[in-house]
């Protein structure tokens, strides 16, 4: 009844997704349309949308599942995601609509007048895009197989032919309405049953999750094992098993050893209550003592540095990511802007105070994850752990259509930027809408593919590389192009080169090669500390030898300064650029 009910909820919201995009496309007939929707979108409903395609996998279910397995230091996450728009709303938001621009790279191109900059920091556009898509692709195949046993590939080209459907009808007019609408499914399907659930937790009288004693299975517990799996016992520990175990066929009672043991694909585990949940090797801390208490969770791999270099990422990458920035070039001024990222700062504010009491939830109540290492399940399966019986199935089926809601959002909201940056500077030939069109097949197509064949790491884990490579790379692109008249093309090539570039190379490190000890793990695994500083100074050395000082007085960049900080009312009549970006075209 369980799968019924999740299976009816997602369809619903797919349904909802695709007929509220087709009743827009009726108002989506030109160019503009499709990649800024005319630049006419509300504060609020504009502040709707932006939140509802930020809230991400990593927001639904990969926050709380951090702080399930981790700990309370994982709550770094929600506040980099939350304060990377006040930096946003102070230096970026306004100056940046302002410049009227379509895209970032026409940002590049109109403050540099450099066709090499723009195709860089297209391609970075891309990357970005990319590998912010196949973690949500991947929680998409998650949730579906939590929620109905189906094969995780099916979640995955399930949101990518919603979204693909979706875009293609209206693009940006299209997406912005289904985004909006999608941020309050969102915050409705998080927040009920979260009530329920404390409500339940409280009235159990269970024990804090700040005891100092392992996690424990509260009642007996049979888990299924569906990968090779290395983990930890921590004491000795009786269960029933059938299957493979360190090696050996078993069916009927088993004693484990405290230390490791490998249990097979297929294996399923029958543990009493009260027994000690064995931790997947590496994946998680299973004392809750040491969960509670700050920088356990990453004891022995430099806490402090990755910690700054986390804080640094999240706050500094949210101006980076093109599926945000591309929403300000849809306000009607910079006025408007800064309306809207204001309002974005108190709807983010309000959902992430949930994430985290699923995750100190979760560990009392589906301890079982830390042996499977599905820990970003915990959102879903609380629900249902906590409420046996049809109002546990329904609220269940609650949270999984918030999460398709997620993943559809924020798919929808990178395929629209990835795809317009497609479609103008990458694709030989395609311009306006067909050109989008195509865009949209490539920007949704690929990332599936390689959510279908690449290793799985943690979601948020996922999306938090994405954000040191955008923090790395367009980020001091924006800051001193705003605000820097010294900066110059040759300075901003290079700053992008050197910040994006070791900032890919360490996330495709990190994604591609097992886990690294010392210091090379840390610097790989959160990079930004390192490589945010690199590009910067590179950015600003490099245009101080190219002639910075003298090109600051040009008059073209002074025009270009003059129109990103004066006040709308006080603009200068727009020059005609060498290449108009998107010209306002019928189909």
């Amino acid at each position: 009844m369980t799968t019924t009910y999740s299976s009816a909820a997602i369809a619903l919201i797919a349904l909802v997704t695709l007929v509220v995009g087709a009743w827009v496309f009726r108002f989506s007939r030109t160019t503009s349309d499709f990649y800024v929707a005319s630049r006419v979108v509300s504060p609020l409903w504009n502040a709707s949308a932006i939140s509802g395609e930020y809230l991400s996998a990593a927001s639904f279910l990969g926050v709380a599942g951090l702080v399930f397995a981790f700990g309370l230091d994982m709550l770094w996450y929600p506040v980099g995601y939350t304060a990377g728009y006040l930096v946003l709303l102070l230096f970026v938001a306004a100056p940046l609509r302002r410049s009227g621009a379509y895209t970032l790279p026409d940002f590049a191109e109109g403050r540099l007048g450099s066709a090499p900059v723009r195709r860089i920091a297209s391609l970075l556009v891309v990357v970005i895009g990319l590998l912010y898509l196949v973690p949500q692709l991947q929680a998409a195949g998650l949730t579906l197989r939590t929620t109905t046993g189906a094969p995780e590939w099916v979640g995955g080209l399930l949101v990518a032919g919603v979204v693909m459907a979706s875009v293609l009808a209206g693009g940006m007019r299209s997406i912005t309405a289904v985004q909006a609408f999608q941020y309050w499914v969102k915050l409705t399907a998080i927040s009920v049953p979260l009530v329920f659930c404390a409500i339940v937790w409280s009235h159990k009288g269970s024990p804090p999750p700040t005891t100092h004693q392992n996690a424990t299975f509260s009642q007996s517990t049979t888990v299924r094992v569906t990968a090779d799996l290395r983990v930890s016992v921590p004491t000795r520990t009786r269960l029933h098993v059938r299957g493979s175990i360190d090696g050996q066929h078993r069916d009927g009672p088993v004693v484990l050893t405290a230390g490791q043991h490998t249990i097979g694909d297929g294996a399923i585990l029958t543990f009493p209550a009260g027994a000690k949940v064995p931790v997947l090797h590496g994946n998680a801390v299973s004392n809750n003592r040491l969960w509670a208490g700050p920088f356990a969770s990453t004891a022995g791999h430099h806490p402090l540095y990755a910690t700054y270099s986390l804080v640094l990422a999240t706050f500094l990458g949210t101006m980076g990511l093109p599926h945000v920035l591309v929403r300000f070039y849809t306000n009607p001024d910079g006025r408007a802007a800064r309306r809207t990222a204001l309002a974005v700062l108190g709807l983010l504010g309000v959902f992430y105070l949930l994430p985290a009491a699923y995750g100190a939830l979760g560990r009392l109540y589906t301890p079982e994850l830390l042996l499977t290492g599905k820990t970003d399940a915990v959102v879903l399966l609380l629900p249902g752990r906590l409420l046996p019986g049809t109002g546990g199935q329904l609220l269940s089926a609650l949270v999984a259509a918030g999460a398709f809601a997620a993943f559809l959002s924020t798919s929808s909201g990178l395929t629209v930027s990835v795809a317009g940056v497609l479609a103008h500077d990458i694709l030989p030939r395609a311009r306006g809408v067909a050109g989008f069109r195509i865009g949209t097949l490539v920007a949704i197509a690929v990332p599936y593919v390689f959510a279908v064949l690449a290793a799985k790491l943690s979601i948020a884990d996922a999306v938090g590389l994405a954000f040191a490579v955008a923090a790395s790379s367009l980020c001091p692109l924006l800051l001193l192009g705003i605000w820097w008249r010294g900066l110059t093309s040759a300075g901003a090539a290079a700053g992008l080169l050197v910040g994006g570039g070791l900032a890919t190379a360490a996330v495709l490190t990190t994604m591609l090669a097992h886990p690294f000890a010392g210091w090379l793990g840390a610097l790989l695994s959160e990079p930004a500390a390192l490589t945010v500083p690199c590009a910067f100074t590179v950015m600003i050395v490099v245009s101080r030898a190219t002639g910075g000082r003298s090109l600051a007085r040009a008059p073209a960049v002074i025009e270009a300064m003059i129109r990103m900080h004066a006040p709308e009312s006080l603009q200068l009549p727009r020059r005609p650029a060498p290449r108009q970006p998107v010209p306002r075209l019928d189909r």
